[in-house]
């Protein structure tokens, strides 16, 4: 059985870098938690290294700001990989094509800025749907909105042979109180369709590949020293096995209801839904402190 730990200072000296999820485990969407800072800023001070692992549909740079503006403050991580970035660099060596339908909102506009990773990057153009190779998706049009609704335009690019560029696997965030729709949902529905989605994110590989580029860019670190931190158990928790890296699944965030977490999740709870899922974290801990 997964061991369910309070703190993440019992398990911490055994990892010298952390990968760490940030919605759900360092912030809601539009607050930081504090404790999930001070743990992460405890863990630096003790010399590891925080790299903050995101299924974000921009940027690392755009991201910074955000998280910033919403009070995770930059000594409690080291650096930033992205979905997003995952994401660009695909778009960029023209994965879907040059011309491209863009599926998403305008917050996720940056996802389209120049990139300095890919050598002779591919011009992107963006046109309507009926003139494009492929579409890109940051999310749905309407967070709030059930994916369903984007049936035809998911149908009419299923039916001209085009490829989904998932920029954000998510299916799902809690923004507060509200659960919104993401990237991942759209992704999904439309394989059911039978088309062709990408992804780049959590719990895909090429997001491990950055992160891992990014961390040997400050420190040395093999897998078995590498921790994954995360809430969702079909993201980050599969990323981490898949991986073969340890990893802490933080039940308070999208399956709190289902582990019945207060301060730490039931036992029989937590049990029940891992067999489920048939996922098996190396700890449990019901928020990030």
């Amino acid at each position: 059985m997964t061991p369910i730990i309070d703190r993440l200072d019992e398990v911490s000296a055994r990892y010298r870098a952390l990968f760490v999820d940030l919605w759900g485990c360092v912030h809601n969407g539009r607050e930081a938690f504090p404790d999930a800072v001070a743990a992460l800023q405890r863990y630096k001070a003790g010399g590891g290294v925080v790299v903050l692992l995101t299924n974000a549909p921009r940027h690392r740079k755009a991201v910074a700001g955000q998280i910033e503006r919403i009070g995770v403050p930059a000594d409690c991580w080291d650096t930033i990989a992205t979905s997003g970035d995952a994401a660009r660099a695909a778009m960029f060596r023209g994965a879907v094509g040059q011309r491209v339908f863009f599926m998403g909102t305008d917050e996720d506009e940056s996802f389209f800025d120049p990139i300095r990773i890919v050598e002779n990057p591919v011009a992107i153009e963006r046109v309507p749907l009926d003139q494009a190779e492929g579409i890109v998706c940051t999310g749905p049009f309407d967070a709030h909105a059930a994916p369903a609704e984007l049936r035809p335009q998911l149908l009419y690019a299923k039916n001209k042979g085009m490829k989904l560029l998932c920029a954000n696997p998510d299916i799902v965030v809690d923004r507060g109180e509200t659960r919104e729709w993401c990237g991942g949902a759209v992704a999904q529905l439309y394989t059911e369709m039978g088309g062709e989605s990408l992804y780049f994110g959590k719990p895909h590989p090429p997001i491990y590949d950055l992160a891992r580029q990014r961390l040997a860019q400050i420190a040395e670190v093999p897998d078995y020293q590498i921790l994954c931190i995360g809430d969702g158990i079909a993201t980050d928790i599969r990323g981490a096995l898949g991986e073969d890296l340890d990893s802490i699944f933080i039940t308070g965030g999208l399956a709190a209801a289902e582990t019945q977490t207060g301060r730490a999740p039931d036992p029989a709870a937590l049990s029940a839904y891992l067999s489920r899922e048939m996922a098996s974290p190396t700890y449990a801990m019901g928020f990030l402190r």
